[in-house]
């Protein structure tokens, strides 16, 4: 599928290394490029994560350093992972600002190099920051596209099935809309092993008073909670954009919630949402539509509105 499977990540931080990490333990790529403006510490990492190498889970010698944009001209994947860390009591739109601006520098290096393969974006405002990058490389959108609510699906996962007591892999479900407080969980597509979750819940008497406002409020709060205690989200974020690169070199065809640029489907156009996409080799190849209740679509609308509202005011910048 992929001769040589390159990555090339940009911002050697907290989140890029981490990803860099997964990608040596598992074995998912043969060679891994990283990019950061402080260049000695793109340096520092990459020799950090070379020793990483030899023990790595996998048992694969891949090739890790540091480098520059023009890595990019033969890379099949680019990961942007720049920017600075979330502070507590922030929001991730907070973040706007500062992350547009490191946007354009990161832009204008794009444009020095002949990149011709997918990117995946993880910097945050992570819906508006990829659609941004998108707009202005005039890339098309299934080669482009983020994490999305990929951590709140995590979180709902990681919640019910601290709930249920169920494997988490037996749970199945979707978190839809901005990365971000605007995005909620859609309760019509959460399935265990199949079934409806508010069937599992009103059939068990241990679990017939939870609350589902209160594990939307939980899912919201873990990643408050993880910048709070120890100041940035790591690993998570990793892992998700780890399983989303393996998606992509192994055309698994995976359905997963991604955000992409909607032209249409759940009555949205020119804005990005995370929804649940197939990813295989070319990227995102198609949007799946879920029947959503009323009012899921409703907290649909109002989230791709407040991205709207961003997007608009990154254009008039």
């Amino acid at each position: 599928m992929y001769d040589t499977r390159k990555v090339v990540i940009v911002g050697a931080g907290h989140v890029g290394s981490h990803v860099a990490l997964a990608l040596i333990q598992s074995g998912e790529a043969d060679d891994i490029v990283l990019i950061d403006i402080d260049k000695d510490k793109a340096v520092g990492q990459a020799y950090d994560l070379d020793d990483a190498v030899t023990g790595a889970a996998c048992g694969r010698d891949t090739v890790i350093r540091a480098g520059g944009y023009e890595e990019l001209n033969d890379a099949d994947i680019l990961v942007t992972a720049f920017g600075r860390s979330r502070k507590p009591g922030e929001t991730r739109l907070d973040m706007f600002d500062d992350s547009i601006r490191m946007a354009d520098e990161v832009v204008s290096r794009l444009k020095t190099a002949d990149f011709k393969g997918i990117m995946i974006n993880i910097s945050n405002p992570a819906d508006i920051i990829c659609e941004y990058i998108r707009r202005a490389m005039k890339w098309e959108a299934g080669r482009c596209f983020c994490t999305g609510t990929s951590l709140e699906t995590y979180r709902l996962i990681r919640v019910i099935g601290n709930l249920t007591g169920y494997a988490r892999r037996s749970i199945q479900g979707f978190c839809l809309g901005e990365h971000g407080n605007s995005g909620f969980i859609a309760w019509s597509t959460v399935r265990i092993n199949g079934r409806p979750f508010k069937d599992v819940i009103k059939s068990k008497p241990e679990l017939a008073d939870t609350d589902l406002d209160e594990l939307q409020t939980r899912v919201k709060r873990a990643g408050d909670i993880e910048v709070d205690f120890k100041g940035c989200t790591e690993f998570g974020i990793a892992n998700a954009a780890l399983m989303l690169i393996r998606a992509v070199f192994h055309d698994q065809k995976l359905i997963w919630p991604c955000s992409t640029v909607l032209t249409g489907q759940y009555g949205e156009k020119n804005v990005v949402a995370g929804v649940p996409c197939v990813l295989g080799k070319n990227g995102i190849e198609e949007i799946i539509e879920v029947p959503l209740l009323p009012e899921e679509a409703e907290k649909f609308h109002a989230s791709c509105e407040i991205i709207r509202s961003f997007l608009d005011r990154a254009e008039s910048l």
